[in-house]
């Protein structure tokens, strides 16, 4: 990973997780978990989870459902370098990346970093915008905070919901809360908590 550089105030970030493949005889509850005490372990820093949630799959019909959850810590180095460490926890896990929103066995996407922009307003608006059939294939070849998306994706916002409903996007001024209300019900409502609130042994 790249050298850390320090910030001069620490931020809260907010990271997604999710998992529907098995990696050997683990899991993908058990990947999470693992994801989890990484993310905690190598942070240095507690965290905040939330529920664990069952999600179908993105797009429509692209493989098994997914479970899904989102942290929130304490961060004081560059977001950079918070990324490069989610990557490094992923192939840790098994991860390999050949098609955009594919099956995985994990999947650790940096959400915000507090207020931060970035690279700039311009930047993260066009890909907020872009088209869902070139979102489905085109890959920033940078960070973009807060993540371009988030807005349409309910599988990202009912789980934050849960750590950082008051969260507002620097750019929309919309809260969690809100872009969450703004959803299609019928979307919504398909994103069950898993019953005890803990990542099940089993997502079939």
């Amino acid at each position: 990973m790249q050298q850390a550089v320090e910030d001069q105030q620490a931020q809260i970030a907010y990271i997604a997780l999710g998992s529907n493949l098995p990696s050997g005889d683990r899991s993908p509850a058990e990947t999470l978990q693992k994801a989890l005490n990484y993310l905690e372990n190598q942070s240095g820093q507690p965290i905040k989870a939330s529920r664990v949630f069952r999600t179908p799959a993105f797009p429509p019909g692209s493989g098994p459902v997914f479970l899904n959850a989102c942290v929130s810590i304490n961060w004081s180095l560059s977001a950079e370098y918070l990324l490069n460490m989610l990557h490094k926890i992923e192939k840790d896990l098994g991860r390999t990346r050949q098609n955009r929103w594919e099956a995985r066995i994990i999947d650790l996407d940096l959400i915000a970093l507090g207020q931060t922009v970035a690279p700039d307003a311009e930047t993260q608006a066009l890909w907020a915008d872009l088209p869902i059939d070139r979102a489905a294939t085109d890959t920033p070849d940078r960070l973009i905070l807060p993540h371009p998306r988030l807005a349409e994706r309910s599988f990202v916002l009912v789980p934050l919901a849960d750590i950082a409903p008051d969260w507002v996007h620097p750019l929309t001024g919309k809260s969690v809360a809100q872009m969450l209300a703004a959803r299609p019900a019928a979307e919504r409502a398909a994103i069950l908590p898993c019953e005890t609130g803990q990542i099940p042994e089993n997502t079939g």
